[in-house]
């Protein structure tokens, strides 16, 4: 099943702000769809998985350089 994609660019945003938009930009997503994340800050390595844990959201992350990317899928 092919789902939407939409993309945050966080970069250069400092904590909380990467969550947060993400928080905003995924309420607005049907179950299943994906949203991507860039950001540069070191705390959004720890800040996203943890809430996408807590609000029932897949999480996956990588690292090119210091821009990390989030593919975040609605639960």
């Amino acid at each position: 099943m092919a789902t939407d994609r939409h993309l945050i660019d966080a970069r250069g945003l400092k904590c909380p702000l990467p969550v947060l938009k993400l928080e905003k930009r995924i309420e607005q997503l049907s179950a299943g769809d994906e949203l991507e994340l860039l950001a540069t800050d070191a705390m959004a390595r720890i800040d996203i998985p943890l809430y996408c844990r807590q609000k029932g959201h897949e999480c996956a992350v990588s690292q090119d350089g210091d821009v990390l990317r989030f593919v975040v899928r609605r639960g």
